[in-house]
């Protein structure tokens, strides 16, 4: 038999609530998730995670949220670049110009 989990929370002057841990792992919610609602006939909602937008790409947006937690929780590694570092940067991709929206080649592809 299926387990139901059960949580509230409790709605602001301003009509926020914070998503229950609960519900948070169940959803496998992160930051910045959307929440979609679905309202039944008989006054229950649903709530699921949101389906990523078709350009959206899922890969690239938990790796986001990796880096942003990691920023955040150990701010003393960030370092700044070098100059020479940016010099030889730049001097790899001077001139190269790219249109980034043109379409991949099929090699690219």
């Amino acid at each position: 038999m299926a387990v139901i989990l059960k949580a509230q929370s409790t709605l602001t002057d301003r009509y926020q609530t914070t998503v229950p841990e609960t519900v948070r792992r169940a959803l496998k919610l992160g930051k910045r998730d959307k929440i979609h609602y679905t309202i039944r006939p008989d006054d229950e909602v649903m709530l699921t995670r949101a389906a990523a937008a078709e350009d959206e790409d899922p890969v690239l947006g938990q790796f986001l949220y990796f880096l942003a937690r990691d920023i955040a929780n150990h701010p003393e590694r960030l370092q700044s670049v070098d100059t020479g570092l940016l010099q030889r940067i730049q001097s790899l991709v001077n001139g190269v110009e790219v249109d980034l929206d043109a379409p991949l080649s099929a090699d690219d592809e």
